[in-house]
């Protein structure tokens, strides 16, 4: 296995500039998730490590080699695509097989790395079958089986399981956590998907724009957002955001004054952010927001609706949903704890 060092990369497709000097540091064995809108530039910084696109600037190293001018052959990457790219003419066995036999290795490894690969990932009684006999989760299965038969240094995921449904994204979803945990592989994972972001990484990356909105562990970037981008596009339902004052040390938000810790050489006004499932009813007091729309999931429920102009969210107890209708009045309490504040100009991190 490998570390991967990114320095200054930068990629211009005609007047679009995709990459905006990237710098990132993998430790060997880490399990790393690209993670941010579509456009973000996360599927072009994947593809540049692999060697499948040129850098216009910068550096590529894995390990201590420096492969930003080699072909993708000569990086020892394998890489697993969301369109599977199985040979539909081989079967399963020769599919996994296929690598190996490129790199001329004897017909006794072949075997036993098939064989080893199959058990792994339970495609034991599908070795004779060909993809179109195969199912979505059986199929990226047979292409992640490929990757990991050829044993290279690093692996990568360009949003793998985005051709999947539900149920099988999470079954195959574990099942890539239980590789890396077994093989200790350095690994590089693309999604825009914040359910695998958070579950699947050791270090969370977001992209926004062609550049490092923030990286680190994935409850340190949920749980302190780097940037109202960050905050906003980690978590589902999304967080709520209020334009409010700051008097006293105090967080005054749609006339109310929050219960929130003093805050030193804070600016006059600022941007509040709030989880959905940071807020609580209230007997009274509180922020008001008036009920516009109520999902009811069944253990919980998420209420819509607007605190003065701004769109918020509120999470209730599921038993509440019913009770609530369009128009109707909460009053939330906020966790003080919880308290985001955010620069209006820049929209970076006060707090």
């Amino acid at each position: 296995m490998a570390s991967l060092t990114l320095r200054g990369l930068r990629k211009r497709l005609g007047e679009n500039e995709i990459l905006r000097g990237i710098d990132l540091d993998v430790e060997d064995g880490a399990f790393v998730v690209l993670v941010g809108p579509s456009g973000c530039g996360k599927s072009t910084l994947l593809r540049t490590i692999a060697g499948l696109e040129t850098p216009d600037a910068g550096e590529v190293r894995i390990g201590d080699v420096d492969v930003t001018e080699r072909p993708p052959r000569e990086r020892d990457v394998a890489m697993v695509f969301q369109s599977y790219a199985l040979y539909p003419h081989l079967s399963v066995g020769e599919n996994l097989a296929f690598g190996l036999k490129l790199r001329k290795e004897p017909a006794s490894v072949i075997e036993a790395r098939v064989a080893e690969v199959a058990g792994m990932l339970g495609l034991d009684d599908l070795l004779e079958r060909y993809p179109r006999q195969l199912s979505g989760g059986q199929r990226q299965r047979v292409a992640m089986g490929r990757a990991i038969a050829r044993r290279p240094r690093l692996f990568l995921f360009d949003e793998p399981l985005s051709n999947l449904d539900a149920a099988l994204r999470t079954e195959v979803r574990v099942e890539i956590k239980r590789l890396h945990a077994r093989l200790a592989s350095t690994m590089v994972y693309v999604t825009h998907d914040q359910v695998e972001a958070m579950t699947l990484a050791d270090q969370l990356v977001v992209l926004n724009r062609g550049e490092v909105e923030q990286a680190g562990p994935p409850l340190e970037v949920y749980h302190r957002p780097a940037s109202r981008f960050v905050a906003a596009f980690m978590g589902s339902p999304a967080m709520n955001f209020l334009e409010v004052a700051i008097e006293g040390g105090e967080v005054v938000a749609d006339g109310v004054r929050l219960d929130a810790p003093a805050l030193d050489d804070a600016p006059a006004r600022a941007l509040l952010g709030v989880r959905p499932h940071d807020v609580v009813e209230a007997e009274d007091g509180g922020l008001e927001m008036t009920v516009d729309v109520v999902e009811a999931m069944g253990f919980e429920a998420y209420a819509h609706g607007r605190v003065g102009e701004a769109r918020f969210v509120a999470r209730v107890p599921g038993e509440r949903a019913a009770g609530l209708a369009r128009g109707d009045v909460l009053r939330l309490a906020v966790d003080r704890e919880s308290l985001h504040l955010f620069d209006l100009e820049t929209e970076r991190a006060i707090r």
